[in-house]
C-alpha cells in the first residue's frame, strides 16, 4: 500500500484517540482506499502513520472487529470484512434503544414507511417464480392459522412471508435496513400476531396478508398505504 497518499497521511491530534483511529479507518473504507477483502496495514504501520500509540490502534481494531467491519485472520493479519454481518446492526440498534426520546411512535412510522417501500419494490421486480413462492408462503400462513394454540409458529410463518417480500426486491441495502427495522419492531409485531390469533380474529389477520399478496402479484399499488396500515392492528 502506498503510504504517501490517503488515510495513512492523517495525523491524529485529539484526546479521543481511539475514536479518531476508527473514524480514519472508516473514512478510508467510504473513500474506497480500503475495500472489502483488503488487508489493512499492521499495528506498527498504522501507529507510525497516524502518530498514535499501538495500544490505541489495537483498541480501535477491537471495536471494528466487534462491529463486524474488520476480521482478524491469524497469522495473515486483519482484513476488511466482505458482505453483511449482523454485528453491524448492534451499534445502531443500541443507539435507538438507549435514546432518551420516546421512540415507540417513531419506530411504528419507520416500519410503515419501510414496509410500503419494500412492497412496492417487490411488486416492481416480481417474477413468476417469486409469485409462486409467495403464494406458497401465504398458504403456509393459512395452514398455520388452523392451529391457533401454536402462536409462536404462526408468528414465525408470518415473519417468513414478510422476509421473502423484502428479498424479492433484490436490493441488498434496503433488505439489510429492513432487517434492522424488523428487529426493532419484533415485540410490536409479536404482540399484534398473538392478540389477533388469541382473540379469534384470524380471518381478518389472514385477509391483511392476502391483500398484500394480491397487491404484489398484480403490481397494484393504488391503495397499498391503506392496506399496510390497516394490517397493523395496534389498537385491536
Amino acid at each position: 500500500m502506498d503510504k504517501s497518499t490517503g488515510f495513512l497521511d492523517k495525523k491524529i491530534n485529539t484526546s479521543s484517540v481511539v475514536q479518531r483511529v476508527i473514524d480514519n479507518l472508516t473514512m478510508a473504507m467510504i473513500n474506497k482506499e480500503l475495500k472489502p477483502g483488503d488487508k489493512i496495514p499492521t499495528e506498527f504501520e498504522l501507529s507510525k502513520s497516524f502518530g498514535v500509540g499501538r495500544l490505541s490502534i489495537r483498541e480501535a481494531i477491537k471495536v471494528l472487529v466487534y462491529y463486524g467491519v474488520l476480521e482478524i485472520k491469524r497469522p495473515e493479519g486483519t482484513f476488511v470484512c466482505k458482505g453483511f454481518n449482523y454485528n453491524l446492526i448492534n451499534p445502531m440498534l443500541y443507539g435507538i434503544i438507549l435514546n432518551d426520546d420516546d421512540s415507540y411512535d417513531s419506530i411504528k412510522e419507520l416500519r410503515l414507511i419501510m414496509e410500503i417501500g419494500v412492497i412496492k419494490l417487490a411488486a416492481k421486480k416480481c417474477t413468476d417464480t417469486d409469485r409462486e413462492i409467495l403464494k406458497q408462503k401465504l398458504g403456509n400462513l393459512k395452514n398455520a392459522l388452523s392451529d391457533v394454540t401454536n402462536t409462536e409458529y404462526i408468528f414465525e410463518v408470518d415473519n417468513d412471508f414478510h422476509i421473502f417480500i423484502s428479498e424479492m426486491g433484490g436490493n441488498s441495502i434496503m433488505d439489510k435496513i429492513n432487517s434492522l427495522v424488523r428487529v426493532l419492531t419484533y415485540d410490536i409485531r409479536y404482540k399484534t400476531s398473538y392478540n389477533m390469533v388469541t382473540s379469534g380474529k384470524i380471518d381478518r389477520y389472514f385477509e391483511a396478508h392476502e391483500k398484500i399478496y394480491h397487491a404484489i402479484v398484480n403490481n397494484n399499488m393504488m391503495h397499498i398505504e391503506e392496506i399496510v396500515e390497516d394490517g397493523y392492528f395496534y389498537c385491536d
